[in-house]
């Protein structure tokens, strides 16, 4: 890699001086990566660089949010052409970068999906998702998945079912869990090969046995991305959102990581499993980077609203621009067919590191550039206890090589590698070395 400083860079003190100020005036709470957290300053593509003038390539791009690369000029124009003619102004007044952004939503969403509502953030867009559901339906009851993950409010928490990230007991009653579809420690100790996914068939004998029998909905992510890229049976969906359908609730789909080309060949996850939501969120990759989160659904169940509501930043015009620029560019230069050829490339390197260390890497899962990779004890003796010290060892040989990757799943021994659309094969072949060398010198077997 290229190791060049740049005057830039280079903070008084370096990575040290951020990390004690960080220390001295964030939450503890505000967890960092590594032993000894980096301070980065600068990106550009998929280069970034650090307080002491290190360069990094990032392969996980701010959890999936940097969708074409960091400071891409094309959308720093559209944010800067914006600043200078309007900030904000709130949604109490129509702007063309809205207006335009939901139009372009409206065309790209899958089936009757047509009218938006805008947030600052996945959590508000899943809790708005919530709300339309059970104004939708008249019923308060929501079925979420197990290591399922919306977000950090009182709701989202409730939703959450992952207790690392429930910093309190469920403040919201009426969500129920359901089975995650997890293969590979499938909760029902079946094999996916022949289990006729019971995990999905299992959500009928939850709504009959816990529920009043009347849902409002079910929230499930295509790809399950805190839950470490947990990816389902193919016939999952159709399967799941059926019974859901047949007891009165609607499908709500949550694309905050999987949306616009992150899981390959399409721009929305759902779009690999030929199922239609009745309502779709989304946030993370729209504007690269800038926040903004989504709920659109179909003009029925937009119109159940009929209360005043407002999001004060939801549809900013600098958001909303940066968005439009994004998508735009992601089409014209066909980035989730981009990231449908360079996740095959992915995904072939690091199947042959699970050949070279069968027993440390136990699961190589995702779709597109979306790729989750499981670490465990002992695969070949049946060892599935989660490898969470090594792991962590393995992100700090990663990080002396200069690869940046994020970590998920319940105990945080799953990889999730999900670089820029825009990256190339000779990036994708760089990351791979590295993590080769890396598992290598972390000791993996």
């Amino acid at each position: 890699m290229n190791q060049t400083t740049t005057t830039a860079s280079i903070v008084a003190g370096g990575n040290k001086a951020v990390r004690d100020r960080h220390k001295q005036y964030l939450f503890p709470g505000v967890i960092n990566y590594y032993e000894e957290p980096i301070a980065l300053v600068e990106g550009k593509g998929l280069r970034i660089r650090d307080a002491d003038g290190r360069e990094y390539l990032d392969f996980f791009g701010g959890i999936l949010t940097v969708s074409i690369g960091h400071a891409d000029d094309r959308v720093n124009a559209a944010i800067r052409a914006q600043i200078d003619r309007l900030s904000h102004i709130s949604t109490l007044y129509p702007s063309l970068p809205v207006v335009d952004l939901a139009e372009t939503l409206a065309r790209l969403t899958p089936g009757k999906l047509s009218q938006t509502y805008f947030t600052a953030s996945g959590t508000e867009a899943d809790e708005t998702g919530v709300m339309m559901a059970q104004l939708y339906t008249g019923r308060s009851e929501i079925v979420a998945l197990r290591h399922g993950y919306s977000g950090r409010s009182m709701l989202a928490q409730s939703l959450t079912a992952q207790a690392p990230w429930r910093a309190l007991p469920t403040q919201v009653a009426g969500i129920k869990h359901a089975l995650a579809p997890y293969c590979y420690r499938c909760p029902l100790n079946l094999n996916p090969s022949s289990c006729a996914v019971e995990c999905a068939r299992d959500i009928e004998e939850l709504i009959r046995t816990t529920t009043t029998g009347q849902i409002a909905g079910f929230l499930a992510e295509p790809i399950m991305g805190v839950g470490g890229f947990i990816t389902p049976p193919a016939e999952y969906f159709e399967i799941a959102v059926g019974i859901i359908r047949k007891y009165g609730g609607v499908f709500i789909c949550d694309e905050v990581q999987t949306g616009f080309g992150r899981t390959g060949g399409k721009m929305w996850g759902i779009e690999h499993w030929g199922v239609e939501p009745d309502i779709m969120t989304t946030a993370k990759g729209i504007a690269n980077g800038l926040p903004l989160g989504v709920t659109i659904a179909t003009p029925e169940i937009a119109a159940s609203l009929k209360k005043l509501t407002i999001s004060t930043f939801g549809g900013n015009p600098v958001s909303c621009a940066a968005a439009n620029a994004t998508i735009r560019i992601m089409e014209e230069e066909d980035l989730p067919g981009n990231a449908e050829r360079m996740g095959q490339l992915l995904r072939d390197g690091l199947e042959d590191i699970k050949q070279r260390f069968p027993r440390t890497v136990g699961d190589v899962r995702g779709m597109g550039l979306m790729q989750g990779v499981e670490l465990v004890e002992d695969e070949t003796a049946g060892d599935r206890t989660p490898a969470k010290a090594f792991t962590n060892r393995l992100f700090e040989e990663t990080k002396k090589r200069g690869l940046l990757i994020g970590k998920g799943g319940l105990d945080g021994n799953c990889l999730r590698i999900a670089p820029a659309l825009t990256v190339t094969k000779p990036d994708v072949e760089e990351a791979v070395k590295i993590l080769r060398e890396s598992f290598a010198a972390a000791g993996a077997k």
